[in-house]
């Protein structure tokens, strides 16, 4: 960790504390002239959980009924940044009834009291702009039978806010972060008297990040489908407050729009929810479809990759690869080493999985979640396609930088008799052990069969001095890998045929049958699926082939087949399963 990399970090913050106290001092008078319409959607379950005392963020629970949440001792950080941006003001503004706007009262007007001055960490450009945007969604439901004082308090607090981000916004870095700021910059001025020249800035501003961030395919720099969705919903959010003022969007900023729509359709599997790619997760229930429709962009993806990734559909099936370089530098913190790596869904139905981001349990889960193992792709001799570099301070908190990953990642897509076809390879073995990683993936047209081919080969003669030196290394027992199917905790996976092949019974009456050449071992092994939301990962299972590299062409074929439909009488519902609080 360098020492430049701690200044940087402690010269953001003083800033961020000067700024924000001098902000606090202000007191500028202002009003609530106008308010957007109220976007942000929250979860009922989880608004009523809030109610009863269960308060989950960041992977803790802490069961403190009637608590005021700014007493709460934080478990971690993460924590703490995620209750100072108020999105459990969405939570609690679904329900929506007497409790539910009493406690949101309590603690909206409880952050003021310890933090309105300007102390805390909850001064960040980022942490202000989601407060911003939340509390201005629902001002109204906050303020309704509040006292005059109160409401003059919630106004300053948020004028105040509002100068902080004005002079703080550039700090944030590129991406989410400054997206979020510049929103609630663009929201604050388009809705307090006096504050109009704020929103001029922001509305610029948005349109100079969507020409440096969103690239021609309607991608952003982490690869993140998850991150991209919370990007898009901004954008349209912030179109849509400036159009309610009657006013227009930077031309970059509604070509942005028009570029990520179909992009995001791309990454989206049968069963509505996003790949989980690069930390990303499947995204908030109804939070897709919901942007998709504001966006107003109907366009379908054009052929070949989106953000890096490809997709194949056929049928109620969909299959989704990452088929690019990882990202590097500063995009790359929360980057995995996924490259090959593909998922399977089956009408509303996860079959094939990535384990996930482990970001929300801890920071060992959060590494692990990262390397190569915990995606359904092929590992070899132990190592991950790429690395994670020396820990580096950055955005407050100390992050490993993805590096040494796959260069060189060539594709081709097209269709081939009775379904599509992917091609595809990736470098990231090639210095280490002389080996490229070469993978074939057909879905039929019809979505029941899924037919793999994975290689390990060299491709000139330096590779296999390379490769020799590593089996020499090895004693001449060959270079061992694994080929990874992680199966998400629904799926109900057993040996079946002697060992010889897996079968996958879905909640849906579905079976589906796994089976592989001759050669490889066949084994079914604990798994876990890391999911944004729970206290803890889920136990899952995942098929392994395993054998070992002692040629210079290694080839294994495998395939997945449906062998048993749902029901026709019968309606593939999800249903999602609470998680015990207790």
């Amino acid at each position: 960790m360098s020492n430049r990399g701690n200044w940087s970090a402690a010269v953001t913050r003083f800033l961020n504390r000067l700024h924000a106290r001098l902000a606090a001092r202000a007191r500028p008078g202002s009003a609530l002239v106008s308010q957007p319409e109220p976007r942000s959607t929250g979860s009922f379950a989880r608004g009523r959980q809030l109610c009863a005392g269960n308060l989950m963020f960041a992977g803790h629970l802490v069961e403190a009924p009637d608590a005021m949440i700014w007493d709460i001792a934080p478990p971690d950080a993460a924590w703490e940044a995620e209750i100072h941006g108020f999105r459990w003001l969405d939570d609690l503004a679904a329900v929506g009834d007497a409790r539910a706007r009493l406690l949101a009262r309590k603690w909206v007007w409880g952050w003021i009291a310890r933090y309105g001055s300007g102390k805390g960490d909850g001064w960040s450009p980022d942490a202000a702009g989601r407060r911003l945007i939340r509390t201005i969604h629902h001002a109204l439901f906050l303020l309704r039978g509040a006292e005059a004082d109160e409401a003059a308090a919630l106004y300053r607090a948020l004028a105040a806010q509002t100068i902080f981000l004005a002079r703080r916004w550039p700090s944030t870095p590129p991406g989410l972060a400054r997206f979020e700021a510049l929103t609630g910059l663009l929201y604050a001025g388009l809705s307090f008297e006096g504050m109009g020249a704020h929103a001029e800035t922001a509305r610029k501003a948005l349109g100079v990040e969507c020409a440096s961030q969103v690239d021609a395919q309607g991608g952003i720099p982490t690869r993140n489908p998850e991150e991209l969705l919370e990007v898009f919903t901004l954008l349209t959010w912030a179109r849509a407050a400036l159009e309610d003022e009657d006013l227009t969007a930077e031309e970059a900023h509604a070509a942005a729009i028009a570029r990520i729509a179909p992009t995001l359709r791309a990454l989206r599997h049968a069963d509505g929810g996003l790949a989980r790619f690069q930390g990303g997760g499947r995204g908030l229930d109804g939070r897709l479809d919901q942007a998709l429709a504001a966006s107003g962009v109907r366009r379908r993806q054009v052929e070949g990759l989106a953000m890096g990734y490809a997709r194949l559909s056929g049928g109620r099936s969909s299959l989704i690869i990452d088929a690019a370089p990882p990202p590097t530098g500063p995009a790359s913190f929360d980057a995995h080493a996924s490259t090959l790596a593909f998922e399977l869904t089956s009408g509303r139905r996860p079959v094939v999985v990535s384990c996930g981001s482990g970001a929300g349990f801890g920071a060992d889960w959060r590494r692990a979640g990262r390397a190569t193992p915990s995606h359904s792709t092929l590992c070899l001799d132990g190592y991950s396609s790429g690395r994670l570099a020396t820990p580096r301070v950055a955005d407050g908190g100390v992050r490993e930088w993805l590096e040494d990953g796959p260069k060189q990642v060539p594709v081709e897509i097209g269709h081939v008799e009775g379904g599509q076809r992917f091609e595809g390879g990736h470098d990231g073995y090639r210095r280490t052990h002389g080996l490229t990683h070469a993978r074939i993936l057909e879905l039929s047209a019809d979505g029941r069969a899924v037919s793999g081919e994975d290689m390990l080969i060299t491709l000139d003669d330096a590779d296999k001095r390379v490769f020799d030196r590593r089996l020499d290394a090895a004693t001449l027992s060959g270079l061992p890998w694994q080929l990874r199917f992680h199966l998400h905790p629904e799926v109900d996976a057993a040996l079946d045929m002697g060992g010889s092949a897996v079968s996958l019974a879905l909640r849906s009456g579905e079976v589906w049958v796994f089976r592989h050449d001759a050669g490889p071992r066949l084994t079914l092994e604990p798994s876990v699926y890391l999911e944004k939301g729970r206290l803890r990962p889920r136990a899952a299972k995942q098929i392994v082939l395993s054998g070992r590299a002692m040629e210079y062409a290694t080839r294994i074929r495998w395939s997945l087949a449906k062998t048993q439909d749902t029901a026709i009488a019968l309606r593939d519902v999800a249903i999602d399963e609470a998680e015990p609080t207790h």
